[in-house]
């Protein structure tokens, strides 16, 4: 598996740690990254991340034999639809979106081929972002979930697992539909419980808001953690898949209204039960080698956004 020529849409902890992982495993050529800001291009060629970064993405997939989309998932389309004047038909496109289906409807009208599109998804990052979190181990023993759409070419499938392959992650496929309703349990509503809870100690008074700060057990940091994520690409995801997000919000929401029933009418049985079941859950999700593995954060006079 070798990618002569990559070319890599944004240029973040994702699409970051894919270059650093893919260079370290030789899997690629040269790789061209594009990204708007000054700032964030010099970095990424400062950490080795490209071999030359540019500004236009039409100039970035300009005889690229893949072409990966890191951006928002609010922004693809417009990528998408920059980037077609100079990218080639047998080129493969795939991106690291955390919702897929809206992000296929935004992104393959645009493409010469609909067939060499493969959506994809790593189901891996922290709390950082930019190209300064990145790093090249992020994707070992993790799942990454490709989508292809019904007329997707298998080779451009194989091609694109291969890439994942060699970074370390275990391929999973399924439909774009079926992926927006497992990342909406797993990854969203999370995300959006811990906005929530962050969102609520804001509104609290001075006094209290401080000593949350300063007696933060954890529990709260650790569930908290993901509230620090990048407040642009989540509110993409939570427009971008609200029909699945609002059905498995309204569930949790029902669940949390009968625990609160069990909490004020003291029924310690029923708050047992529930917290032995979650327990084995926990457990599950550990032996599937999907728990969370810290990673030190980015140097604070390195961070950019």
């Amino acid at each position: 598996m070798r990618i002569e020529r990559l070319a890599l849409i944004g240029i973040g902890l994702i699409i970051g740690s894919l270059a650093l992982a893919l260079r370290k495993a030789g899997a690629v050529g040269e790789i061209v990254a594009c990204a708007r800001g000054d700032a964030t291009r010099a970095r990424a060629l400062e950490r080795g991340l490209c071999d030359r970064a540019v500004a236009d993405p039409a100039e970035a997939v300009d005889g690229a034999e893949l072409v990966v989309l890191g951006v928002p998932p609010g922004a693809c389309g417009d990528v998408a639809r920059a980037m077609r004047r100079r990218l080639s038909a047998e080129a493969i496109v795939s991106d690291v979106g955390s919702v897929k289906a809206q992000i296929v409807r935004d992104v393959a009208p645009h493409l010469p081929d609909r067939r060499r599109f493969v959506p994809g998804h790593p189901v891996a990052g922290t709390e950082h972002s930019g190209p300064d979190a990145a790093f090249d181990s992020l994707f070992q023993n993790r799942r990454c979930i490709l989508t292809p759409i019904e007329d997707t070419d298998a080779a451009a499938v194989v091609r694109v697992r291969a890439m994942w392959e060699a970074v370390g992650a275990r391929v999973d496929t399924m439909t774009p539909e079926h992926h927006d309703r497992v990342l909406a349990i797993t990854s969203h509503l999370p995300h959006l419980i811990a906005y929530t809870i962050v969102g609520t100690v804001a509104d609290l008074e001075d006094e209290a808001r401080t000593e949350v700060f300063k007696y933060a057990a954890g529990g709260f940091t650790d569930f908290t953690r993901i509230a620090a994520s990048d407040p642009t690409m989540w509110r993409d995801v939570f427009l971008n898949n609200r029909e699945a997000v609002l059905e498995m919000l309204g569930r949790f929401t029902e669940d949390l209204v009968a625990l609160q029933r069990a909490i004020r009418w003291g029924e310690g049985e029923k708050l047992f039960e529930l917290f032995t079941r979650t327990r084995a859950i926990r457990r599950g999700v550990i032996e599937a080698g999907q728990a969370y593995q810290r990673q030190p954060a980015p140097p604070a006079s390195n961070a950019r956004p």
